[in-house]
């Protein structure tokens, strides 16, 4: 059902008016993606001679207007690409990158990549078909639908959940079918699920009922709950905690403290979170990632029957890797930013100040250093910083990058970037020299 509304609907007109935010007679669309549909009309029904309640329409119809509102996002950064498109996609001039952001809504704040990834994505069609496409419905195929169950769209009529007394437990109650056809009401049956919650999960949190995604002969849970936090202040911080990016040094963390009279003065010597076993695990994993990609397209290209096992074993494989890097990149996603943020409770820090390198695309350093700065997960560090944060209270605040690695940590003079300590004269970028003070040190 998911599908055939994504069909009938992932068109323009039919985006455009979810996105408007308002219906046929003027009044608003309910912010539940399932009722914003009903209110526009577009239903669905299951195929002939199933017979399912109405809460299984719901969870499909949500699912599907999730779906198409993502689409408007995509649709107008095409648009804003397409209608100041460069005189060469390779390498924009600082006027068309104003003029692309200025025609995307809210482009100031895109990051940058996201830019460069969509103009590759209209460079690859325009070399196929020979011209710009019209939009991102002719650029992108219609999405695919994942197999989940959306149960956030039902009510206790169709699924229920309830902590267990010890707290580590949920049970989760839900009519499923006892056959895959089922002809009538009687072919529905209640199902109590025990989910084991992580300890993440605090005593007094309020459980909401999950998503639940089979996969590999498993059913998983995105369970969603509500707990209260102190809220962030915007202002009056006393006490900051500095966190820059690095490589092998993948964070540098500094607290400092704002005096009455004006004065900044450090907490400490900082502290650095070192991941170079795991960053040489990623790495490898990226590059048997490239080979076997390179093969698949190579066994594509020579379209002998007799490869077909071979490539299809390739591309297990291919998925394997794939995510095993993913969980990877969670997994140090995750605990570089419980590290910043368990920095920032220790010193007492009320804010955290981070660099804004979510786009980054090295160059300059040579082909290894450029591939492993670009594909360091940045954006989600960032994002996990700030939903760990946000349990202590903590604020977490961007800045921008330009100047943020130029000037001496004791006089601000502007330094002299070297390639190592002892060849003071060859220029390079992981070594920072003062030619006022003297002062040296690693540039994290």
């Amino acid at each position: 059902m998911t599908g055939a509304l994504l069909s009938e609907h992932g068109n323009p007109a039919d985006v455009d008016a979810l996105a408007s935010g308002v219906d046929a007679g003027g009044r608003g669309l309910p912010s539940k993606a399932w009722m914003a549909l009903r209110r526009l009309g577009w239903t669905v029904a299951p195929p002939d001679g199933v017979r399912v309640n109405d809460r299984i329409v719901r969870m499909a119809q949500e699912q599907a207007g999730r779906v198409l509102r993502s689409v408007r996002w995509r649709a107008d950064v095409i648009a804003g690409v397409l209608a100041t498109w460069p005189a060469d996609p390779d390498r924009r001039t600082p006027t068309e990158w104003d003029q692309v952001r200025a025609a995307i809504p809210g482009g100031e704040r895109l990051p940058s990549g996201v830019i460069r990834s969509r103009t590759r994505q209209i460079t690859s069609h325009v070399r196929r078909h020979g011209r710009l496409p019209l939009d991102v419905f002719e650029l992108e195929p219609v999405p695919d639908t994942a197999r989940m169950l959306l149960l956030a769209a039902c009510d206790g009529q169709q699924a229920t959940i309830e902590r267990s007394e010890d707290g580590h437990r949920a049970l989760l109650r839900l009519q499923l079918p006892v056959r895959p056809d089922p002809a009538s009401y009687a072919d529905w049956t209640w199902v109590a699920c025990l989910i084991a919650l992580p300890p993440t999960v605090p005593a007094n949190a309020v459980l909401h009922l999950p998503t639940l995604r089979p996969t590999d002969g498993k059913v998983r849970t995105d369970l969603a709950f509500t707990q209260p936090v102190p809220k962030a202040r915007r202002a009056g911080h006393t006490i900051a905690l500095g966190v820059d990016w690095g490589l092998n040094t993948l964070l540098s963390a500094g607290a400092l403290r704002l005096h009455d009279d004006g004065r900044i003065t450090a907490l400490g010597a900082g502290a650095q979170f070192r991941a170079g076993g795991v960053l040489a695990k990623q790495h490898r994993l990226r590059r048997i990632s490239e080979h076997l990609h390179t093969k698949t397209s190579h066994y594509a290209r020579l379209s002998d029957p007799a490869l077909n096992g071979k490539a299809e074993r390739l591309a297990e494989e291919f998925r394997r890797v794939s995510q095993r890097r993913s969980h990877l990149n969670d997994a140090l996603a995750r605990s570089a930013a419980r590290w910043a943020v368990d920095q920032a409770v220790a010193t007492g820090a009320t804010v955290i100040y981070l660099e804004d390198l979510r786009s980054l695309e090295a160059g300059g350093m040579g082909r290894t250093t450029n591939t492993r700065l670009s594909q360091t997960v940045r954006g989600q560090i960032a994002r996990w910083m700030r939903h760990l944060a946000a349990e202590t209270g903590i604020a977490v605040v961007t800045v921008p990058p330009r100047n943020t690695s130029r000037h001496c940590p004791h006089c601000l003079t502007p330094l002299r970037h070297r390639k190592a300590p002892d060849r003071p004269t060859t220029p390079g970028w992981k070594w920072a020299l003062c030619p006022d003070c003297g002062w040296q040190g690693d540039r994290d």
